[in-house]
């Protein structure tokens, strides 16, 4: 007996239901500030029953995306697992931008990611037609608060649309970034160095739209 096209819509929205539910609840865990949340804390914030948290743990605990400590619960090492993916992913969508933009600037081209307090480039592109250019190492790190794209991350979404630094990292070294804007999560830059000095009016614009080329790729 074939099944009506009303109950497969109905069976359709309640999967999507518990899909939103048992993100809100991931969420709801890596939000907690301090100590491990409880069950009845994890159902106030989610606006369910105890009983719905109990059911929609069970397959995040499955996945080890969250653990429970008697009546607490806390992220599990699935999360780990999921996160040492991201940074990849970031890189393969980054990569067109970045080449487009140092080989249009003919200097180093790079996505920048804020970890705490720091800035870390995640991908690196280097110009291919350039006689020299500044040799930039994926993994390195610099207080946010100190270079173009550091400084980019944080800017605002009135007022300037990207930053211009001379010599604050490396001397002799100048750089222009523009901030990653509009991915749920990222705080992030796009930007260029080089031993050049860059005109900000002129690769400003060009960083820009890199930025929205790699916003658009992670959407």
């Amino acid at each position: 007996m074939s099944r009506s096209p009303e109950a497969g819509r109905a069976d359709q929205k309640e999967s999507s239901l518990t899909l939103e539910r048992g993100l809100a609840l991931l969420q709801a865990v890596a939000d907690a500030e301090s100590d491990a949340p409880t069950i009845s804390e994890l159902a106030t914030a989610i606006g369910a029953s105890r009983a719905a948290v109990y059911r929609l743990l069970v397959p995040l605990q499955a996945r080890g995306l969250v653990r429970r400590e008697g009546s607490k619960v806390r992220l599990g090492l699935g999360v780990l697992r999921l996160a040492a993916n991201v940074l990849p992913q970031l890189r393969i969508a980054a990569q067109p931008a970045l080449r487009e933009l140092a080989e249009a600037v003919g200097a180093t081209a790079h996505l920048t990611v804020a970890d705490g307090a720091e800035a870390q480039a995640v991908a690196v592109v280097e110009p291919s037609w350039t006689a020299f250019h500044v040799a930039y190492r994926v993994g390195s790190r610099h207080p946010a608060h100190r270079g173009a794209a550091g400084r980019a991350i944080g800017l605002s979404t009135e007022g300037a649309q990207w930053t211009v630094s001379s010599g604050e990292l490396q001397h002799g070294a100048f750089g222009v970034a523009a901030p990653v804007r509009g991915v749920h999560g990222l705080r992030a830059s796009v930007g260029v160095v080089s031993l050049d000095e860059l005109v900000g009016d002129r690769v400003g614009p060009q960083v820009v739209a890199a930025a929205q080329q790699v916003a658009d790729a992670l959407r």
